[in-house]
């Protein structure tokens, strides 16, 4: 079996479920061996990283970015080297500059022989550094979304789904979703995350995440929101929540950020709401009209299995690693 190392931030890291783990059983099956090594920027974890490098067939980078001395030594030691990313990493997530992380961006990328990028924004930004970039979206099983459950009949539930570094962006729709409450009074915010809110407007149900029950979760909610503002970080992002709302079957209100507008396709699958009001007025029309409900989630189930399964996206990755392009190896 050849052998592939993801270096990543640590299992623990959605951004290494989505862009690593999650392709492992697919990449056994290609006769590959995956392993992991979770880079804690130590000397003793950046001795094995170089010591496995050296070892495998090819050695996949998972958003990090490093300075001019290990990258040149992790190009060195690596037989094919590749950089994955579904962030935009070179910014500070407000969306404004910043220099170490794009000088960082700046010296890996050009020493990688590929690029997976999640995005056509963040394949544009890579292209600036190294002419082998591939987007890669971000994909899953819809399979595993595909749960039949009763939803509650005594409330109508919004669902988010994320973590506390993307709370800010809830908080921007929290005046819309209140202002919504005020004539839909079985309205719910479910809140999938390690976080909760306050409101005294808007009933809020905290539901801690974890990976065995988000499914099922999405699934007895009624419509998923994803209120993005637009910035040079947000238009990184590769719409997860987005993915996940549509292989549950849901319905989804979304901002028109990013690769978010191209996902939703507006009155088919979900509405892009780009204002208050306009959040206002799309969650009143599918509050009022639950055929118009399942319509939509059924139009963004097909849409997920068409586009971004991890069979179809596993596909891309093997024809990089299989057929590797020589990129330049030095700045």
């Amino acid at each position: 079996m050849r052998k592939i190392l993801f270096i990543s931030k640590g299992l623990r890291s959605s951004s290494t479920r989505y862009r690593a783990t999650d392709f492992f059983p697919l990449l056994k099956a290609a006769g590959w061996q995956p392993l992991h090594i979770s880079d804690r920027r130590s000397l003793l974890v950046r001795m094995d990283i170089l010591r496995t490098a050296a070892k495998v067939d090819a050695v996949v980078i998972v958003r990090r970015t490093y300075g001019h001395f290990f990258a040149k030594l992790l190009r060195q030691f690596s037989q094919q080297l590749i950089f994955t990313f579904d962030d935009a990493i070179f910014a500070k997530s407000s969306g404004a500059y910043s220099a170490g992380r794009e000088r960082r961006f700046a010296v890996t990328l050009p020493l990688c022989d590929s690029i997976w990028a999640g995005n056509n924004y963040l394949a544009d930004k890579a292209r600036q550094f190294n002419s082998q970039v591939k987007t890669i979206p971000t994909a899953l099983d819809p399979e595993r979304y595909n749960i039949q459950i009763e939803k509650p009949s005594s409330t109508l539930d919004l669902v988010w789904i994320g973590s506390k570094s993307t709370k800010k962006h809830l908080i921007t729709a929290l005046p819309a979703l209140e202002a919504a409450a005020t004539s839909l009074p079985t309205l719910r915010l479910k809140i999938i995350a390690d976080f909760s809110l306050e409101s005294d407007k808007l009933e809020i149900l905290p539901i801690q995440w974890s990976p065995e029950s988000e499914a099922q979760e999405l699934a007895s909610a009624h419509i998923g929101i994803a209120p993005l503002p637009d910035n040079a970080f947000t238009r990184g992002k590769c719409g997860l929540k987005v993915l996940q709302y549509m292989a549950a079957g849901l319905p989804v209100i979304s901002s028109p950020t990013g690769v978010n507008k191209d996902m939703v396709e507006h009155n088919i699958s979900g509405l892009l709401a780009a204002n208050n009001q306009e959040w206002v007025d799309a969650i009143q029309q599918l509050a009022q009209d639950a055929s118009l409900r399942s319509t939509m989630g059924e139009a963004g189930q097909k849409r997920c299995h068409e586009h971004f399964t991890l069979a179809a996206t596993f596909q891309k990755m093997l024809a990089t690693l299989e057929n590797p392009l020589n990129a330049p190896k030095s700045p």
